[in-house]
């Protein structure tokens, strides 16, 4: 390990929208003379739909609801799930909704903001499904809300928004928003359905970002956070994991015979006749990931796309969602953290672990978790470790 090398930080964090294509949280002033704001925001996921209510002061510090700094409830499957019946996907979230309304003072409601950004898993819906369930929040918002409403407040996140909002969300909290892009730290969100990093480059490495083909999303981008200007770099992926779902998988924990459902596609999943192998693991994920496209860049992270040159802002990473999780459910961290220090070789030895196991004993392997997804910690292991590789090497991370 070399002495200057940086610590990944796991944080598990929530995050706030503000509007598109400015990072000055517009919808968090109020001409209200109340001592309270509050805000709004849904969290549509691939895997679950969450709801965080904040409250803040007239300087837009968070200030406590309950005696915590937020009010957070989820529920699942997600939006994606009612591909078929939008009207059912807006009826999900009616309890999230009566719960979050239930927080806010009544005489505050009307002038509360309310938001809703969807992430991959409407992303990847075909035809116009996604746009059909959207309409459907939208009216269950308009006539059974009495929060403040805009229907374009309700709308599918780009990749890159998701890293910017992410990368601002994590700043603001840390007290690092406002300050020099040196001063700021880089995010890794590992979702349901893609992956994001952000983080914030000096203006000669912005100045020197490839060029993208048309149609595809900059890789820079300038924002303007509490007065500053940044440059920053975000990138999104959705790697093609049908590969995982197979049979004859070597991720799959030894003994397990069974389905799993994607996009309306049932996919059969078992070990090889030869067994798990992490070997053969680890040479799978790096398929899926890419990790050995051609890059034309000097610096390339997934599937050849530019990783944005490093630097100040990169050399601290904040990695979180299905990072944090994996993580929980393996003992890397202890369950109720709220963050940790860690390093990509425990995802590793935590999937050596799973590589290990059987069908009958995979669950008292990881007593944390005891849930389906325990046979497929083979697989997430040997994701996150090939993700948190790939991101640290170039931050100047040895594992």
């Amino acid at each position: 390990m070399l002495k200057e090398a940086t610590s990944l930080l796991l944080f598990f964090f929530f995050f706030l929208l503000p509007s598109k294509n400015t990072l000055n949280f517009p919808l968090l002033t109020s001409s209200s003379t109340a001592t309270h704001n509050y805000a709004v925001v849904f969290d549509a996921g691939s895997t679950g739909s969450r709801v965080h209510v904040f409250a803040f002061d007239s300087n837009l510090a968070l200030t406590p609801i309950h005696q915590t700094y937020e009010f957070f409830l989820a529920i699942t499957p997600g939006l994606s799930s009612y591909e078929h019946d939008p009207d059912a996907a807006a009826l999900s979230l009616k309890p999230l909704l009566q719960s979050a309304e239930a927080v806010i003072p009544a005489d505050l409601r009307a002038q509360t903001p309310v938001r809703l950004g969807a992430t991959a898993g409407l992303r990847l819906l075909p035809g116009n499904a996604s746009e059909a369930i959207l309409d459907a929040v939208r009216k269950l918002l308009k006539t059974e809300s009495s929060l403040y409403y805009r229907p374009d407040w309700v709308s599918v996140l780009q990749g890159i928004d998701e890293g910017g909002y992410q990368w601002v969300t994590i700043n603001y909290l840390l007290g690092t928003l406002g300050k020099s892009y040196t001063s700021t730290v880089g995010i890794v969100d590992l979702g349901g359905g893609s992956v994001q990093m952000a983080y914030a480059i000096s203006e000669a490495a912005a100045a020197a970002a490839p060029p993208v083909a048309d149609g595809e999303d900059p890789y820079v981008s300038d924002k303007v956070a509490l007065g500053t200007k940044y440059h920053l770099y975000a990138h999104s992926s959705s790697p093609k994991s049908e590969a995982f779902w197979n049979k004859g998988n070597p991720c799959i924990t030894n003994g397990y015979q069974g389905t799993y459902e994607y996009s309306d596609v049932v996919y059969k999943v078992s070990p090889p006749v030869s067994g798990t192998s992490i070997r053969r693991c680890r040479l799978l994920t790096r398929k899926v990931l890419g990790l050995d496209a051609p890059c034309f860049h000097r610096n390339c992270s997934f599937n050849g796309v530019w990783n944005g040159g490093g630097g100040d802002g990169r050399k601290n990473l904040y990695i979180a969602s299905f990072f944090y999780d994996t993580a929980a459910e393996t003992g890397i961290i202890e369950p109720n953290a709220p963050g940790a220090t860690v390093r990509p070789i425990q995802y590793l030895k935590a999937a050596k672990r799973a590589c290990t196991a059987n069908v009958d004993n995979i669950n008292s392997t990881f007593p944390c978790w005891g849930g389906s997804f325990a046979r497929y910690h083979s697989v997430e292991g040997s994701k996150v470790q090939g993700f948190l590789t790939r991101s640290s090497v170039a931050a100047g991370l040895r594992s």
